[in-house]
């Protein structure tokens, strides 16, 4: 079921659906709970709205795989559970790798970059300096905030992969400027040819 989910709802819808049956999966809770529970284990970079988190349960519960925990005293907050049906598609989930083939998002970068290269007018280098500048400076700001929440494990990984993510970038800009600088048969920046 997941693989079909992945294909029709793209990655993203596929992230939100199993974090929330994976935090089910400890035990039932309300719509709020889990907003802020998804919030705070991936370091409140990835934020929720409530409607999401409501439109993702109903979806859920349509499909079996999440049921709506006895009512309490408290008819205003329904609370959810994991259904048999949920555990098991959520651990085949984790058993499962993310598909790299899956088409990658678009990136505005890439597109940036391509069309400064082919359009007349554009300094290519300036667009990959200001580029370079501001990842660089996303760079120090999830350096320090790891630091400052050191203990905090699940904090840490979701930082640890954005830093990596603009370390990539960085290392991408920097092989994107050394090709179109050997194309055009160019010293790189800092080549003390």
């Amino acid at each position: 079921m997941h693989t079909q989910y992945v294909r029709e709802s793209g990655v993203e819808g596929v992230s939100v659906r199993y974090g929330l049956m994976a935090l089910l999966s400890q035990a039932p809770k309300y719509g709020y709970q889990l907003k802020s529970e998804f919030e705070a284990s991936t370091g409140a970079t990835w934020p929720l709205n409530i409607g999401q988190v409501y439109s993702t349960l109903q979806r859920l519960e349509r499909d079996g795989l999440v049921a709506e925990n006895s009512p309490g005293d408290d008819d205003d907050h329904r609370s959810y559970q994991l259904t048999d049906t949920g555990r098991k598609d959520l651990d085949a989930w984790f058993a499962t790798p993310v598909p790299r083939d899956v088409a990658p998002p678009r990136s505005q970068l890439t597109i940036k970059l391509v069309l400064a290269l082919l359009l007349p007018g554009v300094d290519f280098h300036a667009v990959v300096q200001t580029q370079r500048a501001a990842t660089m400076h996303a760079l120090q700001s999830l350096t320090r905030a790891k630091l400052g929440r050191d203990g905090d494990l699940a904090w840490t990984l979701v930082a640890d992969s954005l830093i990596f993510n603009a370390q990539s970038e960085i290392q991408w800009l920097d092989h994107c400027e050394a090709m179109v600088a050997s194309r055009n048969n160019r010293p790189v920046q800092g080549d003390p040819r």
